[in-house]
């Protein structure tokens, strides 16, 4: 039961997500040996799914990890210590895989950007042609910065290290994208793509995994990080497992089924989908923000609003935090809240996996009885607006 005893929470943090049914169901078995032949054929298609799902035919390492724990993997196969990675700035996301590196004895660089608007392909670009003697050694960025809102052409950022001419590595945060908007692995250069398990792929946190490209691979044989449970060599030689220590069976099933479900609507279908959710959501939040002083979408470049996650801005003298609490406590809504510098000021309405137009618009409209009951100023309206987002699309 949920805490004010009336029907179902509604769940619209931007990660984890809702699990379908049919993944919970999916998970609600006996426990099955992991290295029994039934298993390891469930392993397996799990791997070839990911696969489709990331639009890659090269190498793939899962973990018993959240989305951190492959940010690590990266670092420690590909890098020895003092080499310099360039991270492109988008929030907070961005920020602490910085600090991650950091930690690890890496020497980062941060490419500064608004995080309303994000790092400009030129930027870029000028900043690798001014590396004469390559000593970045990766571009490292979040394809959906989940704090701000704000998703990175990733495509474009690609054609950049080409046009440079720069033989840096390209690592590429996939956790909040993948299985919500188009992301092409191999079509786009991409040589470590990072995944999780909790967000598009709908399943419960947990499992985390890389898409490896050949060149990555190859330098993670000279590389001189420490690593041990991430060893991409030693997960290889672990055939059939492929995996350090016991195998989680019961989030492999999850993912089996969430698989099923991702080939059977098809990912076309599912970006078509948060498209248009994505859309409908932004359009109550510019009615909300019609007259000024209501609130406002984060994200200020149009062509990089998410389609994942809806990120606003409270006006001045109204606190995020209290409008969240209200809305869970009174209304039993739950929204996201503002990350590192944005904590109570920004507050964030996920729209990623399983998502329907009536759960979304019974979203959008408690988020508009909950402003109204916090006395947070805001342009009436916002749901229908919504509503015509969603019956002309």
């Amino acid at each position: 039961m949920n805490r004010n005893g009336r029907g179902r929470q509604f769940f619209f943090n931007p990660g984890p997500t809702n699990i379908p049914d049919r993944v919970l169901r999916a998970m609600d078995r006996a426990t099955l040996d992991f290295l029994s032949e039934e298993f390891l054929e469930i392993h397996s298609a799990c791997h070839e799914g990911l696969k489709r799902v990331l639009k890659t035919r090269q190498h793939l390492f899962v973990y018993a990890a959240t989305g951190h724990g492959a940010w690590e993997a990266g670092l420690v196969n590909l890098f020895s210590p003092g080499e310099r990675l360039l991270i492109l700035e988008s929030g907070y996301f961005s920020e602490d895989w910085a600090l991650m590196a950091r930690r690890l004895g890496l020497d980062v660089e941060v490419l500064k950007a608004d995080w309303r608007v994000g790092v400009a392909p030129a930027d870029l670009e000028q900043r690798l042609v001014a590396d004469k003697g390559h000593a970045i050694r990766a571009v490292l960025v979040v394809h959906n910065e989940t704090a701000t809102g704000l998703a990175n052409p990733v495509a474009e950022f690609r054609h950049a290290i080409d046009r440079a001419g720069h033989p840096a590595l390209y690592l590429v945060d996939t956790i909040s994208s993948l299985g919500c908007f188009d992301f092409r692995m191999d079509e786009w250069g991409v040589d470590v793509a990072v995944g999780g398990s909790q967000k598009g792929l709908m399943i419960p946190t947990g499992l985390s995994f890389s898409g490896v490209s050949e060149k990555a691979l190859a330098a993670s044989r000279t590389a001189k990080l420490p690593r041990h449970y991430w060893d991409w060599e030693m997960m290889q030689a672990r055939a059939p497992q492929r995996f350090c220590g016991t195998t989680p069976v019961h989030l492999f099933f999850g993912l089996a089924e969430s698989l099923r479900m991702i080939e059977e609507e098809g990912l076309d279908a599912i970006f078509r989908r948060h498209a248009r959710l994505a859309r409908a959501t932004r359009e109550a939040a510019r009615v909300w923000h019609a007259n000024g002083s209501g609130p406002e979408l984060f994200c200020r470049a149009p062509q990089r609003l998410s389609d994942s996650v809806t990120a606003l801005i409270m006006p001045e003298g109204h606190d995020a935090e209290t409008f969240r609490r209200t809305a869970i406590n009174r209304f039993n809504l739950s929204l996201g809240g503002g990350l590192g510098p944005l904590l109570g000021r920004v507050f964030r309405i996920g729209h990623m996996g399983e998502l329907n137009e009536p759960m979304l618009l019974g979203a959008l409209a408690t988020v508009e009885l909950a402003l109204k009951e916090s006395n947070v100023p805001h342009g009436p309206g916002g749901v229908e607006a919504a509503i015509a987002a969603l019956a002309n699309r």
